[in-house]
């Protein structure tokens, strides 16, 4: 599976590498990460829990950062697993400073997945990984403002910004995904695709803490 895509961000490039490489913010982007810790120079090792449907769980994944040029750009490798299979992955992250105050962010990847996960549909997993991602990154812009927000007025602490909660998460997936007429037994693959999508969203997210 391949991903590839850009998102504008309504800052300059340090800050929006700066909330990047926050673990507090970026864990809040996607609902159900529970940890993550640094286990090597570069590598980090994460823990969500996921309830999408039917399908429940804790899952794992380490993700390795190299090639970094801060402000610029850096290179992951991800390697997510859990019961409904596994995803092994890599891809590259480009911000360009877009001259007006904005920041473009560039992303690429590739993504393989194994065991039942092998079963859903390309489209669908398409569906969903755009939606997720679109998520993501919406959320950590919304972030960006209330931090940018915060320091025109001089202030330390954060106002105004509440994440999305699992529900509207899960709610504007739904949604994406609405114009798909599936059988009962086809959505219990579509959770299981979700499961695995959200895993490898927030393990190139929550990549970026800790470092």
């Amino acid at each position: 599976m391949k991903l590839k895509g850009e998102y504008i961000f309504k800052g300059p490039r340090e800050e929006v590498w700066q909330i990047v490489r926050d673990p507090e913010v970026l864990m809040t982007a996607l609902p159900g990460a529970q940890s993550l810790k640094q286990i090597g120079e570069n590598e980090y090792e994460g823990e969500m829990y996921i309830r999408v449907g039917p399908v429940s769980g804790i899952f794992s994944g380490r993700v390795l950062v190299s090639d970094e040029v801060p402000p610029e750009s850096y290179t992951l490798t991800v390697e997510g697993k859990g019961k409904a299979g596994f995803a092994n992955g890599s891809g590259h992250v480009h911000l360009i400073d877009q001259g007006d105050g904005t920041t473009l962010m560039k992303y690429e990847g590739e993504v393989q997945i194994g065991g039942r996960l092998a079963s859903v549909g390309q489209r669908l997993i398409d569906t969903v990984s755009k939606s997720m991602i679109r998520q993501g990154l919406e959320t950590l812009d919304q972030a960006l403002q209330a931090r940018l927000a915060a320091k025109a007025e001089g202030k330390e602490n954060v106002e105004n910004y509440r994440p999305p909660s699992e529900m509207e998460f899960a709610m504007a997936v739904a949604k994406d995904m609405a114009g798909e007429a599936l059988s009962s037994r086809r959505w219990i693959w579509i959770a299981i695709a979700v499961v695995v999508v959200i895993i490898i969203v927030a393990l190139v997210l929550i990549g970026r803490g800790g470092g």
